[in-house]
């Protein structure tokens, strides 16, 4: 080996050295956790390496450094050798305790002294080992060399640890990039350090020579000791890299799954849509605040709001799912800006909000909450395509303690919300006693109606339509009942909305045109050419699949479309202008018939109905029910009557009661009429025995006799009201 190989390969040297030592001191203070002799393994075959690995250094660098002429370096005695190696090994130990027990703050300022101080007798050991006598070091420029170098190595060692336990580079991150930064500039000074010292060694010439003792050792053996030490250093490397991969391909999943479990948190308990707070969250947190105010709370210490919008569904079926959303984050945007940092704010479910506020203190701050979120909720929404639209709300109001048990707040605000939405909506309510039981009614009904379809205890009854100039049945109206085993018969006015609160209404409907069509099937194997009328629901108006189902229930009981009559309401048709128009248009495309229902009561403008595809028109029944003695409601029929003519329209006046409102709608040219002066709605096999009679029982014919006759064919507890089915 000769001189200029020295530099780099002490460099070499002492740059895994010092990697093996940082890299191996991370993982002892990762080991703490485990069995204390797994550490103890660890740190006294770590410190070997580390040891041998320094002592190496030196030992290349005399065999490299030592005259290439006689005499040959040698090291007297051995003893002097093992010695520094020991030397080097302890103060490895020592360092490796320090990175296990000692505090960080003193870390710095030990390892340098340690390392100043091993290396200093390191080098004495050498020195006094060098053959014949102790070698003279020299002078650099006025320093004894031993003191540069030990002040060399103790600002290096300074600066690389400074690189790995600063406080500016605690969070900078690239551990592993600092670590060989660490090792790369504590190597470099130890190499620098080591080759100044040695370089400055007085080696004794040829004349001067000593004859070596027995137990000397030679340059040659110096070199095998120090290729066995970077052996040593290099399993030393391997291992503690494979340990650091391991624990940073460990700590890499364990962040992963840390991110994961986060993220299902945040999935578990946030509304994907509006990122808000979901009823999971919102429990938790009312919880929360329920285990604050404690037992014995003050009054009004908490309020719990339920908020639903109203006229949200047209908006999301008209213009489509991104405008919906687009309304939903605005609406929770809005909710949000209007809470206190203390309150939650939660979306738990469609167009359904939670609002929570502590501590209120009165009614009337609950109220002026609302009365707030109401008018929030009322300013105009501008959608993705630049319409414009106007929403509110119903809001449900509960105050704990005083509308009873923190278990039932939700539920107490949902059924307060209802109250609000049979008022008219756009408003608010607080909870009263009786809305729980009417909540309680209703999830009885709608259990009750989730199997009503399946025991067969839905019916269908039929209402005559009259013609109004040879008194012949045109056709039926189908109204649905529904005679539950207990309750009897329960009124559409009292389930038809459980149905539609809880989604019930969509597998109604379709039941409703299935069983329609069936019946028709009958009465046409029975020789009756009968045209029935079935009501459409908003519902009903914007499934996706209303006009697959219609056709495929014409063609499963082989009807002819053309005696079918779907109605819709005047008010659910310009709801959704366009919507309706759309649907109307492709039911049309079936063969059905289309008839506006409760004619009068919208706001319909002519250019609008005269673009729908209509054929009937159905003037309203409180209308009819004032033409005796109401001059406004006499003109209002007339120009309806008129109007519908002049569109082409026949014109239908349902709740004829009496034979004077009979005479006036014929007097006013209407085409049809429907009521109890003709019929009330009856079962189907009834309806048979009373159309093959109609010949017999005319507008024009005696009411008495007549009456008698129809009144007795209804059920002796049947319904004595007409509720429009799905309305």
């Amino acid at each position: 080996m000769t001189a200029s190989l020295a530099w780099p390969l002490c460099a070499l040297m002492a740059l895994l050295g010092v990697l093996t030592f940082a890299l191996l001191g991370c993982s002892l203070r990762r080991m703490r956790s485990r069995d204390r002799l797994t550490v103890l393994v660890w740190w006294f075959a770590g410190a070997c390496c580390v040891g041998g690995g320094l002592w190496g250094t030196w030992a290349m660098g005399l065999a490299a450094l030592a005259p290439a002429t006689p005499p040959a370096l040698q090291v007297q005695p051995a003893a002097l050798a093992a010695l520094a190696l020991v030397a080097a090994t302890v103060v490895s130990l020592v360092h490796l305790a320090a990175r296990l027990a000692w505090p960080e703050a003193a870390r710095c300022a030990v390892h340098t002294t340690l390392l100043t101080a091993g290396w200093l007798a390191m080098f004495e050991l050498a020195r006094r080992g060098l053959v014949p006598g102790p070698a003279q070091a020299g002078d650099v420029q006025g320093l004894p060399a031993p003191a540069l170098s030990a002040a060399l190595v103790a600002a290096g060692c300074a600066t690389a640890l400074w690189l790995v336990f600063g406080e500016r580079w605690r969070d900078a991150g690239h551990v592993i990039a600092r670590l060989w930064l660490c090792a790369a500039t504590l190597g470099a000074c130890h190499a620098a350090a080591l080759l100044l010292s040695l370089g400055t060694l007085q080696w004794p010439g040829a004349a001067a020579a000593v004859p070596a003792a027995p137990d000397a050792v030679g340059a040659g053996t110096l070199v095998v000791v120090s290729a066995v030490a970077t052996l040593l250093v290099v399993v030393g490397l391997v291992a503690t890299w494979l340990d650091t991969h391991s624990h940073t391909r460990n700590r890499e999943l364990a962040v992963s799954l840390n991110d994961a479990n986060k993220r299902l948190r945040d999935q578990a308990h946030s509304d994907p849509l509006t990122r808000m707070p979901n009823r999971l969250m919102f429990e938790e947190r009312m919880a929360a605040a329920l285990q604050a105010i404690g037992d014995d709370p003050e009054p009004s210490a908490l309020a719990v709001m339920f908020i639903d919008l109203d006229g949200f569904k047209p908006v999301n079926d008209s213009f489509g799912h991104v405008a919906g959303d687009t309304v939903l984050r605005e609406i929770g945007r809005r909710l949000q800006a209007i809470a206190r940092p203390e309150d939650t704010v939660a979306r738990v479910g469609g167009d359904e909000f939670l609002l929570m506020t502590l501590r209120p203190g009165h009614e009337a701050v609950a109220a002026a909450i609302a009365q707030r979120v109401l008018e929030a909720l009322n300013e105009p929404l501008v959608l993705p395509n630049d319409v414009v639209v106007n929403l509110s709300g119903s809001i449900g109001i509960v105050l704990y303690p005083e509308h009873g048990h923190h278990a039932k707040m939700i539920a107490n605000a949902d059924a307060a919300m209802y109250a609000a939405k049979r008022a008219g909506g756009s408003t608010y309510a607080f909870f009263e006693p009786r809305m729980e039981l009417d909540a309680r009614e209703q999830l009885a009904l709608q259990n009750d109606l989730r199997h009503a379809i399946e025991r067969h205890e839905l019916q269908l009854y039929y209402q005559p339509k009259i013609h109004g100039k040879s008194g012949q049945v045109t056709g039926v109206e189908a109204l649905l009942r529904w005679q539950h085993p207990v309750r009897g018969f329960v009124s559409p006015g009292l389930f038809i909305p459980v149905a539609e609160r809880f989604g019930l209404i969509g597998a109604i409907g379709n039941w409703v045109i299935d069983e329609a069509c069936r019946q028709m099937a009958d009465w046409k194997r029975q020789g009756l050419r009968m045209r029935v009328a079935v009501n459409l629901s908003v519902h009903q108006l914007r499934q996706e699949d209303l006009v697959q189902r219609v056709r495929i229930a014409v063609e499963h009981f082989s009807v002819n479309p053309a005696l079918l009559t779907f109605e819709i309401t005047e008010s659910v048709a310009m709801e959704d202008t366009q919507e309706t128009l759309r649907a109307f248009s492709q039911l049309a495309s079936v063969g059905v018939s289309l008839a506006i229902d409760d004619f009068g009561t919208g706001y319909s403008s002519l250019s609008y109905l005269r673009k729908l595809p209509a054929r009937q028109l159905k003037i309203d029944q409180s209308f009819v029910q004032d033409l005796g003695g109401s001059q406004d409601a006499l003109a209002v029929v007339d120009a309806v009557i008129k109007l519908a003519h002049a569109l082409g329209l026949h014109v239908v006046a349902e709740g004829v009661e009496t034979a004077r409102q009979r005479d006036i709608l014929l007097s006013l040219h209407c085409d049809e009429l429907q009521g109890y002066l003709f019929a009330r709605p009856m079962a189907a096999r009834l309806l048979t025995l009373w159309a093959m009679g109609e010949s017999r029982h005319a507008p024009q014919a005696a009411p008495g006799p007549a009456a008698d006759f129809r009144d007795s064919l209804f059920l002796p507890d049947g319904p004595d009201t007409v509720i429009d089915v799905l309305q």
